[in-house]
């Protein structure tokens, strides 16, 4: 049986320009919302490991995540970050609890 879907809301800002804010999304399968996270935050380091390096974002890693571009200056904020079941394919952010199992 496949995974369940699970999306990951980290929110950004800009330290250049405090009035700026935003939300990185990450969706995947995963077993839990712990791993949700864990995977995410995964992804969002290959994605900055290769930009620094001049290569494109990885597509997609082995385990089905990946961060589609990454927004130079921009710091995430993974201690704020939210999980739980994707379950609306038509919205871009759900109210989380950040309350992840392991």
């Amino acid at each position: 049986m496949p995974l369940p879907y699970y999306e990951v809301d980290v929110p950004i800002r800009n330290p250049d320009r405090p009035a700026l804010s935003g939300v990185h999304v990450f969706t995947g399968p995963a077993d839990s919302t712990g791993e949700a996270l864990r995977l995410a935050h995964g992804a969002y380091n290959d994605a900055v490991a290769a930009q620094q390096a001049g290569l494109e974002v990885p597509r997609k890693r082995p385990e089905g995540w990946s961060a589609r571009a990454v927004r130079p200056g921009w710091e995430p904020d993974w201690m704020a970050a939210s999980a739980g079941p994707w379950d609306d394919p038509s919205s871009w952010r759900h109210p989380h609890s950040s309350d992840f199992d392991q």
